[in-house]
């Protein structure tokens, strides 16, 4: 019996990968739909290992889908929910051309609505799983919450995105679950811990929104990502809450509900809105009491019994209960130049009460006047009226104290006072190849002299001191050896004189054979050895190179791309040092042209 011949492409690589116009035919689904359906379902294109052979031999680069996550897209009931969309899309549009307007909003008030709770279910079948992947979702949602009214952006949307901001927020006070922040330029860095989980997002600074074209962002794509991550933050947010005795949904104020359309247009009234909800204690489960402190650590035996980790461990946790509740008891008075939400959102996670000028926002707890206020942020060089009953900080001094976890000396952070650095504190201690900036280093190291990344002047004028004094010693050595050989000589030639003095009768060869072996005996100056600078290092790479010869060939791979990372971050390191020596070079003209713009105008001042 004949066996058939295998068709080309239709095992291997090439059975595999789909290209996305293939895709589109297997669905009968617009490019529109699909890129919708792909975003809700986590599907994304693959890189094949062989491109020509996915391709089925076609030349170019196409995008390629995985043929099971197609099938796997065949099977999904959301894709008959975008052909009813559909259908009642083309039914408003003929509704509209033949000026049937009683149709038209008939077809609009009975507008199919699209579910998705069933696809985070899916993607997410625990609680862990969705707080893992909770990164992205909370940045986005916050910008999102930040939009006013745009024209591809649904009004409910925006309204959506900060009714759950602001929640999950409160959920964050409740469990005080913060651990660090960052004050960027994109925004402010914010992590917490639940559930054993680390989730770190940004919020990015209240401004002015610009509009953006069409070419330069795709709101229509974004939307539809915050369409399944307002889902998906909708059940995080009732899990928490339940798990925290707290009544869900919570009763925000008025500015959340889409009934408030001033709140919409004033963004001013917005934000004083969000920040007073955020300043109101939240409803508890009816005989549910506050949170439970965490248990003292238990200690098991481990496998290498290492007992470090176990101190380690203890100490992080010591550290982590103290954080808790490090401004428990603490009143802030905020002035009205600070940026609000930030410092409310801090103090509140650990225990501090906080309040400003009820006349110009709204959710003032206590007045400015109150003697029990312990610490008054202002952020400027000076106050007329002040009290003496509390310290005037600048705000730094709250987040340096939550990333150092202990309240820090305010003697650096009184108004008016030059700020210490603000570093981050999201930098990975395992790892050997981190940029260091010389703040930090400076703070780390008090002997360290914070200078330029490169060798600067003085460096270079140390360094050639010592290679001056390491050339003299040599010399110096030299000399002394020349002294000493040609006192050993002049004694060996008195000596010499005197047995010729003595044996006359000797035969002269005698004597010359004599005087020769006396000579090869003497000692001369010796000659120092100069060891090539770079000797060391050419022997060191080498054996370096003999030792990765060894590495076995299952393991190559694994090395070379280990070491092709090790570049990269050495790379970067470069840039960064670049970056910060231009920077610190561009300060230094800036003030020297300052100081003598300043020069100019004394001058010209005094000699009109």
């Amino acid at each position: 019996m004949v066996s058939k011949k295998k068709k080309k492409y239709s095992s291997g690589e090439g059975a595999q990968f789909m290209t996305r116009k293939a895709a589109l035919k297997k669905l009968q689904l617009s490019l529109k739909d699909f890129r919708r359906i792909c975003i809700l379902k986590g599907i994304y294109p693959r890189e094949p290992r062989n491109r020509k052979r996915a391709q089925k031999g076609a030349g170019g680069i196409k995008t390629l889908y995985h043929t099971k996550d197609i099938r796997f897209l065949l099977h999904e009931p959301i894709i008959w929910k975008l052909r009813e969309l559909k259908v009642y899309q083309q039914k408003i549009r003929r509704a509209r051309a033949m000026k049937e307007y009683g149709r038209m909003r008939k077809y609009l008030r009975d507008y199919p609505e699209m579910n998705v709770d069933h696809i985070v279910k899916e993607r997410y079948p625990t609680f862990v799983d969705a707080l893992r992947d909770l990164d992205d979702c909370l940045t986005l949602c916050f910008l999102f919450s930040t939009f006013p009214s745009l024209k591809r952006v649904p009004r409910d949307q925006s309204l959506m995105c900060r009714r759950l901001t602001i929640e999950f927020m409160h959920a964050v006070i409740a469990a005080k679950a913060l651990r660090k922040v960052f004050v960027s330029v994109k925004g402010y860095y914010y992590q917490v811990e639940l559930e054993g989980q680390t989730i770190t997002w940004i919020v990015p600074h209240h401004f002015s929104f610009q509009p953006q074209t069409k070419d330069e962002v795709d709101f229509k794509i974004m939307s539809t990502f915050v369409e399944f991550y307002t889902m998906m933050l909708g059940f995080v947010n009732f899990k928490l809450y339940h798990s925290l005795n707290l009544v869900y949904p919570p009763k925000l104020t008025a500015a959340f509900t889409a009934d408030n359309d001033k709140a919409l247009v004033d963004e001013q009234v917005y934000v004083a809105e969000r920040i007073a909800a955020m300043n109101m204690p939240l409803a508890r489960l009816s005989g549910s009491n506050e949170a439970e402190e965490l248990p003292e650590i238990d200690v098991f035996p481990t496998e290498d019994n290492d007992e470090q980790k176990l101190e380690e461990a203890k100490l992080e946790a010591e550290k982590v209960k103290k954080l808790k509740t490090m401004f428990k008891g603490l009143k802030f008075f905020i002035n009205r130049e600070v940026p609000r939400e930030p410092l409310v959102f801090l103090i509140r996670c650990f225990g501090g009460e906080v309040s400003w000028d009820k006349d110009h926002f709204v959710g003032a707890t206590f007045d400015e006047s109150d003697e029990s206020i312990a610490y008054h942020i202002v952020d400027r060089p000076s106050m007329e009226k002040q009290y003496l009953s509390r310290y005037y900080i600048q705000p730094q001094w709250v987040f340096d104290s939550v990333n150092a976890r202990t309240l820090l000396p305010i003697n650096k952070y009184l108004m008016g006072a030059v700020l210490p650095p603000h570093l981050s504190p999201f930098t990975d201690k395992t790892k050997d190849q981190v940029y260091m900036p010389p703040e930090e280093r400076a703070l780390n190291d008090p002997n360290f002299k914070p200078l330029n990344d490169d060798p600067s002047g003085s460096e270079i004028e140390e360094a050639s001191d010592e290679d001056e004094v390491e050339k003299s010693e040599p010399d110096s050595d030299g000399d002394d050896e020349a002294a000493l050989a040609k006192q050993y000589q002049q004694e060996i030639d008195e000596d010499s004189a005197s047995d010729d003095d003595d044996d006359d009768e000797t035969d002269p060869e005698k004597k010359r054979i004599a005087k020769e072996k006396k000579k090869a005996m003497a000692v001369t100056a010796g000659v120092p050895h100069k060891e090539h600078p770079y000797q060391k290092e050419i022997e060191d790479k080498q054996a370096f190179r003999l030792r990765e010869k060894l590495v076995r060939k299952k393991h190559r791979n694994l090395y070379k791309s280990m070491k092709a990372g090790e570049e990269k971050r050495k790379k970067e390191i470069w840039l960064l040092r670049k970056k910060r020596r231009l920077n610190d070079e561009k300060n230094k003209e800036d003030k020297k042209a300052e100081k003598r713009k300043q020069k100019k105008q004394a001058f010209e001042a005094a000699t009109a």
